[in-house]
This record gives C-alpha cells, sequence and structure tokens, in this order.
C-alpha cells in the first residue's frame, strides 16, 4: 500500500466565476451533499470489474469507512444519509450513519454504480481478450452507447444519477447531507457541475467531495480530499474511480 495523500486535488472548475463559492446560492438555500465513494473491496485490490455485482468491503474498507465517519461526525451536523442499495456503499453509509447521531441510511438504487453487462467480474486488464465487443462499448466515447450484456450506456448513467442528487438537493435545502456512491457515478456528478472542467482525476476509496445544490445550480466546494485517510494505508493505484471505474 502507498503512503496516503494529504492533499486533494480540485477541479478546474472550481475556480472559475461560473463555480466561485461566492455564488449567488450561498444564502442558506442550498443543499451542502458531502458525496463519499465506498470504501475498498477485494475486487478493487484485484482490478475486477463491480458493476452492480454486490461486492463486500474489505479489512481496509472497513477500516477506511470508519475513519470518514470519525471524520464527519466532527463537521457540521448531517441531517440525513443516502446511499447506493449495493453493499459496498450501504456498509459504507451505515457507518457513517452511526457514528453521525444515530441516522437511518435512504438506498436508492438510482445511484448505484454503472451496469457493465458482459464484464462484470472479469479483471479488467482480460477483459478485451475475453470480451472484446463489451470492452470496445467500455472504452467508447459515445454517450448512447450500451455495453452488450445489459450494461448502461454514459448517457444512461449520467441521467439516472445526476437526477438522484437533483432530488436529494430539492428536498434537503439549507441542510448538509451524505451521499456513498461509486466511482463512476461521481465522476458523472462532477461532470454535471463542471460540464467543460478538466477530468476530475481518480475518485479515490471514501474521498470526500462536497457539492452545493440551489435548484439547477450545481456548485463543487471541495473534491477528492482524503486528508481522514492519514491514519491508514489505502491503495491509490486501486482500480476504479477513473475511466476504468465499476
Amino acid at each position: 500500500m502507498s503512503a496516503v495523500r494529504t492533499q486533494w486535488a480540485s477541479p478546474g472548475c472550481l475556480h472559475s466565476p461560473r463555480f466561485s463559492t461566492s455564488s449567488s446560492c450561498m444564502d442558506g438555500s442550498y443543499a451542502e451533499i458531502v458525496v463519499v465513494r465506498h470504501g475498498e473491496t477485494e475486487w478493487n485490490a484485484d482490478g475486477r470489474i463491480q458493476g452492480h455485482l454486490d461486492v463486500e468491503l474489505n479489512e481496509a474498507g472497513k477500516q477506511q469507512a470508519a475513519l470518514v465517519a470519525d471524520r464527519l461526525s466532527k463537521e457540521p451536523k448531517i441531517s440525513a444519509v443516502y446511499s447506493s442499495d449495493l453493499k459496498r456503499a450501504l456498509v459504507t453509509a451505515e457507518t457513517i450513519a452511526a457514528k453521525c447521531g444515530g441516522l437511518e441510511v435512504i438506498t436508492d438504487p438510482d445511484l448505484r454504480e454503472r451496469n457493465l453487462g458482459e464484464l462484470q467480474g472479469l479483471v479488467f486488464r482480460e477483459a478485451a481478450k475475453l470480451s472484446p465487443k463489451a470492452h470496445k462499448a467500455f472504452l467508447s466515447h459515445r454517450t448512447d452507447q450500451d455495453i452488450p450484456g445489459g450494461g448502461e450506456s454514459l448517457g444512461h448513467l449520467f441521467q439516472r444519477c445526476t437526477s438522484s442528487l437533483q432530488r436529494i438537493g430539492n428536498k434537503h435545502k439549507g441542510e448538509r447531507v451524505v451521499v456513498v456512491s461509486h466511482g463512476g457515478v461521481i465522476r458523472s456528478l462532477y461532470k454535471r457541475a463542471c460540464p467543460n472542467g478538466k477530468s476530475g482525476g481518480k475518485v479515490l476509496n471514501t474521498s470526500v467531495n462536497i457539492f452545493h445544490l440551489c435548484d439547477e445550480e450545481w456548485t463543487i466546494k471541495s473534491w477528492g480530499d482524503v486528508s481522514h485517510l492519514q491514519q491508514t494505508g489505502y491503495l491509490e493505484s486501486g482500480f476504479g474511480g477513473d475511466k476504468t471505474s465499476g
């Protein structure tokens, strides 16, 4: 395991006027949504594609979940915790909810990782040989490209997860809430907030990414913060959270 990175990347849009935190929405009429990627799984560590398959956290992932929960419990009050219904996200969310006042986790399947069809369960480095059509579809930049075997297009993923976050934002104006999800989802949320921004880079396990939602306007307050992981190691090169997310 590599040493923990204590600095986090700021997305390009964070510094542009459109995404400045001095927006007119910063008057209490916005929702602050703390989006967290789930803790590490053995499949993350092995470079195996998960998608909708329900993989458990490994021991490192459980430790990461405990550390991010402790961190969030010491920050401003959390009003609600939402999560993908897949175990790796749900257990992370339950750990956070228990530490932040014993909240009940609200699950939403629209926060699930992208369905990657025939690729699910394959080691990524072997996918091109074992399922060439699905691998080619996965690497396509077309937003309408489905993946063979029931997989989703990037456009479908974008629509379902951004709609979910918008619903949460509309419901929780003036509050701070946590959403636990997956690398592919969080990259889509970044794209919604920063349509013309640079890539958000790799979304690390249990990284904290803070969005402000004021009606249809999305602002990123901070991105990729893993400062809570100073007490432990983690696989910075672990699979997922970038263009190979799954």
